[in-house]
């Protein structure tokens, strides 16, 4: 089977593997789709800070049920998604339902290989069912869902004024569920094209552009208050560190996104604003649930956010494109 190798940043390598024999409890998955993330994306330049190379990248995927065992769950031919972290289901954070932040996760495309291959066998209780959605929606549904955990994470309420930092896919799915929670969003990110994707697509309220007076413009927007939640999704320690700045009085601050940095921040503004932080990692079957429940409702814009298309024999050359952000893309979904 073709499998694609992320041997050291910025090297990828096609290659020929055997085929994954089916293990008990277990599914042996045909891959179909596999989406592009910012993860993989920093595992080819060098900056995911929980990975050791060589790797197979891709964990937002879906397929086609190959194998699996008799009168189970699943069976050949159904259409599936898959939620890529393998949790323990025994550790302290597993035992209170927060699979997502397992002491011993293992994430694929990670921590372990992952989509960018022709078959995977995978632990039966990971793989569902992709009903009333396409493979490709299926295929985005592990992305939108972080966003939609972010969003739970932060009980974004109706009437709302959130703000959303860095429209990049992460943070589009944050502005998607907040809408969908009747808040009223503003993104603010260094690329005007995302912003105006963001209003054109998405229907966010405000957009703002990265630069010496976007503090005043953001204040100007809430009369002086700022936000009740905001969102950080840009990956960048600097950001995140200044994000604190544009939470309200009484409100919450997400951070969806992880650097390799330490991060400080004002203790005084801090208590003043008696601000609530919070990390916000991966997702749960509520939130798969919940993007799931929105897709079916054609409450997500799928269509448009699936800018770009390339083969599996195709990564090795073009996948160093996507970096480019005269490309415009936003989510590119890798068929195989």
């Amino acid at each position: 089977m073709l499998t694609v190798t992320c041997d050291t940043p910025g090297t990828l390598r096609a290659e020929q593997r055997e085929r994954p024999v089916r293990g008990d409890g277990e599914v042996l998955l045909r891959v179909r789709r596999v989406g592009v993330c910012g993860t993989d994306l920093h595992i080819y330049t060098g900056n995911q800070p929980f990975l050791q190379y060589p790797r197979v990248m891709g964990h937002e995927f879906s397929g086609v049920i190959e194998e699996a065992a008799p009168g189970g769950r699943l069976a050949a031919g159904d259409e599936v998604y898959v939620m890529p972290y393998l949790s323990c289901g025994t550790c302290v954070a597993c035992r209170q339902g927060k699979t997502n932040c397992c002491v011993n996760i293992q994430v694929l495309g990670v921590h372990r290989d992952g989509a960018f291959t022709e078959y995977l066998s995978l632990p039966e209780q990971f793989v569902h069912k992709a009903e009333g959605v396409t493979l490709d929606q299926a295929a985005m549904i592990e992305f939108l869902a972080i966003g939609a955990h972010g969003v739970r994470r932060g009980d974004v309420q109706a009437g709302q004024r959130v703000l959303v930092v860095g429209a990049g896919p992460i943070g589009m799915a944050a502005m998607v569920f907040a809408r969908l929670r009747g808040a009223v969003v503003t993104a603010l990110d260094s690329r005007q094209d995302r912003l105006d994707f963001c209003v054109r697509e998405l229907g966010v309220a405000g957009a703002v552009a990265l630069g010496a007076d976007d503090e005043a413009a953001l204040g100007a927007a809430t009369n002086g208050e700022f936000f009740d939640v905001v969102f950080d999704a840009t990956g960048n320690g600097k950001a995140i560190e200044r994000g604190f700045r544009f939470v309200a009085h009484g409100g919450t601050y997400v951070l969806i996104s992880v650097v390799r940095d330490t991060i400080t921040f004002s203790d005084p503004e801090f208590h003043k604003r008696e601000t609530t932080l919070l990390g916000s990692r991966n997702a749960t079957t509520e939130d798969f649930e919940t993007v799931l429940a929105a897709m079916r409702a054609g409450q997500v814009p799928t269509a448009a956010l699936n800018t770009h298309r390339l083969k599996l024999a195709d990564v090795p050359t073009d996948f160093v494109r996507l970096l480019d952000p005269a490309a415009g893309v936003v989510k590119a979904i890798v068929e195989v």
